[in-house]
C-alpha cells in the first residue's frame, strides 16, 4: 500500500535527527545527575534551604521531563513500525488510520523537544520581561497594544506560564499606552526573544467614522529576568530616578502612593518603569535590576555586530522596521518577514498560537549561526 511506503518513507527520515537531539538534550550526563538529586533529596536537611530545594526540584523535574519525552518518541517510532510491518503481512487498510494519527502526535512531540534543543542561549531558561509601546497610530495604536497583550497572555495560559504586570499605562481614549509584565515559566525568555521588534497591524479601524484602512504599530522589547547581580557599573550621574503615582491595572495599592519608580539611562536613553511592588524601596530594586539586564544584553549585542558586522537593531516604531505584519483587511494574513512564515488565521494568532512563529524563528537562529561556528 502506498501509505504504508510513505510512513515508512517518513520515520527513516527522524532516526539521525532522534540521536541529534539525544545529543543536545544530554540525556547521559542528565541520567547521572539525576540520581545524584534523587540522592540528595534523601538527605534530612534536605528541606531546610527551601529556595536552594525548590530550584533542585524544579531541575530535576525538567531532566525527568526531557528524558521520558525522549523515551516516548523511542517508543513511538517503534511502535508504528512494527504497525507498518503488520499491515503489510495482514494486507489490512483499516491500520493506516491508526498510524496516521500515531503519527502525527510523533511529529508534534518531536517539533516540541527539538525547539528545546535550540534554546541554549546563557539566559534562555529564564522568565522573561515584555515592554509593549504604541507608536504610530494615535488611538488605533493603543488599541492594538491591547490586543498584542491580550496575545502574550493567552500564550503564556496555554504554556501554564503565569503574568505578573510591572508597568501600565492606558490610552487616551482606548487601549494601552504602554505596558511592561513578567512571563514566569521555564524558558520563557528563550522562546519569547524571537518576540522582540516592531510588530504592524493593518485593519479598518474601529475608531476611524469613515471605515477606511489603517496601519498602526507596536514596539515589542524583551528582557531576560536576570535575579543573579550582574556585572554591570552604573554611575549615579548617568541615571535619573523619578517617583510618581501608579495608575492602570496593578492592585489595591494603586494611585495611594507615589511608590512606582522610573529610571532613565542618559548615555544610552533606556528607561524602566515598575510600579508592581508594594513599596517604593521594592520598585527601584526590580527596575535596577531591569536596567542592568538592558544594559547586559546591550553590550552582548554590540560585540555580536562587532563580530559579525552586522547592522544595529533599528529602534524606530513606524513603517519600514516591522519584523511582524498582521492583516484583517482585505484580506487575512499574519507574516513574520525574518522567517516567511505566515498563516491566515489571524484569530487563532490574536487568541495566543504564536508557537508557528516562535519556533520558525529559532530554527532560522540556528542555521545563521552554524556557517560561523564551522
Amino acid at each position: 500500500m502506498v501509505e504504508l511506503d510513505q510512513f515508512k518513507s517518513i520515520l527513516a527520515t527522524y532516526t539521525e535527527p532522534l540521536v541529534e537531539v539525544r545529543d543536545s538534550l544530554d540525556l547521559a550526563n542528565k541520567e547521572k545527575r539525576v540520581e545524584e538529586l534523587e540522592r540528595e533529596m534523601e538527605a534530612p536537611d534536605f528541606w531546610d534551604n527551601a529556595e536552594v530545594s525548590q530550584k533542585k526540584m524544579k531541575e530535576l523535574k525538567s531532566m525527568k521531563d526531557d528524558m521520558e519525552t525522549y523515551q516516548n518518541l523511542i517508543t513511538q517510532k517503534e511502535d508504528m513500525e512494527t504497525l507498518i510491518e503488520m499491515s503489510y503481512e495482514e494486507n489490512d487498510p483499516s491500520m493506516i488510520e491508526e498510524i496516521q494519527e500515531m503519527l502525527t502526535e510523533f511529529q508534534a512531540q518531536f517539533d516540541s523537544i527539538r525547539v528545546k534543543t535550540l534554546l541554549s542561549g546563557e539566559y534562555d531558561s529564564e522568565n522573561a520581561i515584555i515592554k509593549l509601546n504604541a507608536g504610530a497610530g494615535g488611538t488605533e495604536a493603543c488599541d492594538w497594544c491591547s490586543m498584542l497583550y491580550r496575545m502574550y497572555t493567552r500564550w503564556a495560559e496555554r504554556k501554564g506560564f503565569s503574568i505578573e504586570v510591572l508597568d501600565y499605562l492606558d490610552g487616551d481614549e482606548a487601549g494601552v499606552k504602554s505596558v511592561t509584565f513578567q512571563v514566569n515559566g521555564e524558558n520563557a525568555y528563550g522562546l519569547l526573544k524571537s518576540e522582540k521588534g516592531v510588530h504592524r497591524l493593518v485593519r479598518i479601524s474601529p475608531f476611524n467614522a469613515a471605515g477606511k484602512r489603517q496601519t498602526s504599530f507596536v514596539s515589542c522589547d524583551v528582557m531576560p529576568d536576570i535575579e543573579k547581580d550582574l556585572d554591570v557599573e552604573i554611575n549615579d550621574e548617568d541615571i535619573r530616578i523619578d517617583t510618581y503615582r501608579s495608575s492602570g491595572a496593578g492592585g489595591q495599592h494603586i494611585n495611594k502612593t507615589s511608590s512606582a519608580i522610573r529610571i532613565t539611562h542618559f548615555p544610552t536613553g533606556i528607561v524602566v518603569q515598575c510600579q508592581n511592588e508594594r513599596s517604593q524601596h521594592m520598585n527601584k530594586d526590580k527596575a535596577m535590576q531591569m536596567l542592568k539586564a538592558k544594559l547586559y544584553l546591550l553590550k552582548q549585542q554590540e560585540a555580536e555586530a562587532k563580530l559579525s558586522g552586522i547592522r544595529g537593531e533599528v529602534t524606530d516604531i513606524g513603517w519600514g522596521n516591522q519584523i511582524r505584519s498582521y492583516v484583517m483587511q482585505p484580506y487575512t494574513m499574519v507574516k513574520d518577514h525574518r522567517t516567511n512564515e505566515e498563516t491566515g488565521n489571524v484569530d487563532a494568532v490574536m487568541d495566543g498560537a504564536i508557537d508557528i512563529f516562535i519556533n520558525a524563528y529559532l530554527k532560522w537562529i540556528a542555521l545563521a549561526k552554524k556557517p560561523a561556528e564551522q
